[in-house]
């Protein structure tokens, strides 16, 4: 079994608490849009999987891809930045999504907290929405769940308050 923290587009601010949120889980993934200075406060943390997103640079893309394939127990899953959603998937992908769906789709980009079961595909669609204060987002959000297995189980959507919110440190 593996708890995954999923986060994304945090233009380049870490909101504190990920940290205590993503403290129990076994890997984090990124949907890109880091933003500088993120990859190197997580990757130390936790075990990590991220793709780049269209504002990331060079450090970031030196160190990530636009498109990551990978099995996590036994759940194909796919993570890219840009995808559209179910219904309406990003051009570059669609062609590829639907002649090998995976089980999950990981993406990042609206700023939306998505998480939708495509039953055309058979595939479960996860954006956590934006967890950086850059975009036009109301609330900053992450997610949490397990991978058992097959199964995909014990979603959680974190909100970690408004985009707006000054932090007292």
């Amino acid at each position: 079994m593996k708890k995954i923290g999923l986060i994304s587009d945090t233009h380049g601010w870490l909101d504190p608490r990920v940290f205590h949120h993503f403290d129990a889980v076994d890997e984090i993934w990124h949907a890109g849009d880091f933003g500088e200075g993120v990859l190197e406060a997580l990757s130390p943390f936790k075990p990590f999987r991220g793709v780049w997103g269209n504002i990331d640079g060079s450090q970031v893309r030196q160190h990530t891809q636009e498109h990551l394939r990978f099995q996590c127990e036994e759940v194909d899953v796919w993570m890219t930045h840009i995808a559209g959603k179910p219904g309406n998937y990003a051009k570059p992908i669609a062609q590829d999504l639907k002649a090998n769906p995976p089980k999950i789709l990981v993406c990042g980009h609206s700023h939306i907290c998505l998480v939708k079961f495509d039953p055309i595909l058979g595939t479960l669609y996860m954006n956590p929405g934006a967890a950086g204060r850059h975009g036009f987002h109301h609330m900053r959000t992450l997610l949490r769940f397990e991978i058992d297995g097959p199964k995909i189980q014990k979603l959680e959507v974190i909100e970690l308050g408004p985009r707006t919110e000054k932090l007292k440190v």
